[in-house]
């Protein structure tokens, strides 16, 4: 196979302006500078590890393969990866002889969130398929290391997706729409479930994107979601720049390492906000209560827009367990079976009155158990 040395130099850009520049810098790492436009007016694109400031930024080796969060943020990981890695296969390109910025570069202007790269490299010669069913069916053969006749279009529609369920990003007549489909270790129903714990979401009061069941002759329907990093102002369509808690952090989100305190702690630094603390909370609480515990630092995010920085609408809501059981997130030092005086003590520390924060619990506990009871049998 071809052997592809590393990109000499990468751009990176931000709503047609050019944010810096990243260059590998000596073997397992990469450095960043922003460019003289954007420190003359531009933001900082992740305010803990690149603040706006002149010179040279140095990535560490760990955890990111010497990338900074942010910019590891628009890697696909998961599904996209090993699409990524079967495209490049396919090309003659072995996997493992490419390097972070290399694959930045594979992922162009088609990330999530608001950042794009160049120089790019085009991997993607897709036919158009709109039969979900289909789409299902080729991801299938995919997890199973099968060959898939559309591997081209797979690629192209998810190539750039995180996670562990396959996914496909299409633009319909009302906006942009990620669609999931089983993983080979879920059940058949994992798209009415997702669906039904997003509509409970949504009854507690959580921030969720627009969602819907996308119809299927094979199940009971796939799971979709209106993507959130782009806004649609009726001519034309704008990328919101996005963080996850792991990027801003530097912290990996395969490694249990965080508690909803240090969540807290970092949602009041960006967002200077009561009403943010109290979204995090609540969505704190559900996940406690629906037990979803795959709630690792990838899956809590940030936007960036008109100067402030917000929390993003929740996602990857569902039943699910991490590493041993455990949440992935911490509550208050519990990982296994959180309890009332956990979640208390979270919303202590961050300055939530013990009122407000029982009536926030009690309110989602109610909530779940009445809507979610089904699953929650699994427990």
């Amino acid at each position: 196979m071809e052997t592809v040395n590393s990109v000499e130099r990468l751009q990176v850009y931000y709503s047609g302006r050019h944010v810096g520049s990243m260059a590998p810098y000596k073997r397992y790492m990469t450095a960043f500078e922003y460019s003289r436009e954007w420190l003359h007016d531009g933001f900082s694109i992740s305010p803990f590890s690149l603040p706006l400031e002149d010179g040279v930024k140095i990535a560490k080796p760990d955890p990111f393969n010497g990338l900074f969060g942010i910019f590891f943020d628009s890697l696909p990981d998961g599904w996209g990866r090993l699409l990524v890695d079967r495209m490049l296969r396919k090309q003659g390109i072995d996997p493992s002889k490419t390097d972070p910025l290399f694959r930045l570069s594979i992922v162009g202007k088609s990330g999530m969130g608001a950042l794009e790269y160049k120089p790019v490299y085009d991997l993607k010669a897709p036919d158009e398929i709109n039969d979900l069913d289909r789409l299902a069916d080729e991801c299938k053969k995919i997890l199973r290391s099968e060959e898939s006749d559309d591997l081209d279009t797979l690629f192209a529609l998810g190539g750039s997706s995180g996670g562990a369920r396959p996914k496909v990003m299409l633009t319909l007549d009302d906006g942009d729409w990620i669609i999931k489909f089983p993983s080979s270790a879920d059940p058949d129903d994992i798209g009415l479930m997702e669906y039904e714990y997003n509509l409970c979401a949504k009854a507690c009061g959580i921030d969720v994107p627009d969602v819907k069941l996308f119809p299927s002759s094979k199940c009971a329907g796939y799971f979709g979601s209106k993507r959130f990093d782009r806004v649609n102002d009726g001519t034309d369509v704008r990328k919101l720049h996005m963080a996850s808690a792991s990027a801003l952090l530097e912290v990996s989100h395969r490694i249990p390492s965080l508690d909803y305190t240090s969540l807290m702690a970092l949602t009041w630094q960006l967002t200077r906000e009561a009403a943010e603390l109290e979204k995090l909370f609540t969505l704190m609480c559900f996940n406690v209560f629906a037990h979803n515990r795959d709630d690792h630092s990838n899956n809590f995010s940030f936007l960036y827009h008109k100067g402030n920085w917000r929390l993003s609408p929740a996602y990857d809501l569902t039943y699910s367990n991490s590493i041993g059981g455990e949440h992935a997130t911490t509550v208050a030092g519990e990982g296994r079976n959180p309890t009332t005086k956990d979640i208390l003590a979270v919303a202590k520390k961050a300055g939530i009155k013990e009122s407000r924060a029982r009536g926030i619990a009690e309110m989602v506990r109610e909530t779940v158990n009445d809507r979610l009871c089904k699953y929650l049998s699994l427990v």
